[in-house]
């Protein structure tokens, strides 16, 4: 008999998933296997849909339902090679819009971070819109100054993609990798045991800022990438160029930015006002 989860395993890092959602769906599958409590080889649709219509019942979000039932489709179709009928649907929950900074607001926040390091690594995250996890597994070698971009390398989708460097930035990095003597192939921010930093770090780090800057918002390191989503679009450039700078697959994830824009910011007129 096989062993699922090992041959899972084996199936997502020959496809090239990331670590995260590697982690993820395992974590899914044994949850699934351990309700189920039958041989894999004897799984039925209404097996899985009991285990689902338990996080229906408790209210879970759309997007976790949605998580476990792919990860519970790959098991069973790519790695049991079932044929089974997972065309299962469920309502989703209203999202809510992503929380937002204002400019004076991401001001704050640098201001009160006394420590080089970190300020750095927030206004780095801010000003390319970078994900947590893709700033902190960047190296010195994926920055470009001369370019004005850098890349992140395998982010999500396991895709590389370019991100701009502002200008305001670049001496700033510069001096940075100089002052701490960084090699080309070294972490640009070194966490403990010559690692990269720990996402945990960043996300305390932000929390410590925002407390400090007296900001009420539930603030969180992904929120600095909605800002720097909102306030493209508020600066006038297009989806589609937002759309790129983020990394995002389709225009639909992108398009939730123009409901945070700010109408003052985008000089709204009412219709009425041209007749």
């Amino acid at each position: 008999m096989i062993d699922p989860i090992y041959e899972m395993k084996k199936e997502l890092l020959r496809r090239k998933y990331s670590p995260r959602t590697t982690k993820t769906y395992l974590y899914c599958v044994r949850r699934f296997l351990d309700y189920c409590k039958i041989e894999p080889a004897r799984l039925t649709k209404k097996a899985i849909k009991e285990f689902m219509n338990k996080f229906v019942d408790t209210n879970a979000t759309g997007s976790t339902i949605n998580v476990y039932l792919s990860a519970i489709k790959f098991l069973v179709i790519e790695v049991l090679k079932k044929r089974i009928n997972l065309k299962l649907k469920y309502s989703k929950r209203p999202k809510a819009l992503p929380i937002v900074l204002t400019k004076n607001e991401i001001l704050k926040i640098f201001n009160v971070v006394s420590n080089v390091k970190h300020k750095l690594m927030l206004k780095l995250m801010y000003s390319a819109g970078l994900r947590l996890s893709e700033l902190v597994h960047l190296k010195v070698k994926d920055i470009e100054l001369n370019q004005n971009l850098g890349w992140v390398r395998n982010g999500k989708g396991n895709k590389d993609r370019p991100f701009i460097i502002a200008d305001k930035l670049k001496q700033e990095i510069f001096k940075y990798i100089e002052d701490n003597k960084l090699n080309h192939d070294d972490w640009l921010f070194e966490g403990n045991k010559r690692t990269h930093i720990c996402q945990r770090t960043v996300q305390e780090i932000i929390r410590k800022a925002t407390r400090k800057a007296n900001i009420k918002k539930n603030i969180h390191p992904h929120t600095l990438r909605h800002s720097f989503a909102t306030h493209l679009i508020e600066n006038g450039y297009d989806l589609l160029t937002a759309q790129s700078l983020l990394g995002h697959t389709t225009l639909k994830s992108t398009k939730v930015y123009l409901h945070t824009a700010s109408l003052a910011l985008l000089k709204v007129k009412s219709p009425f006002d041209l007749l």
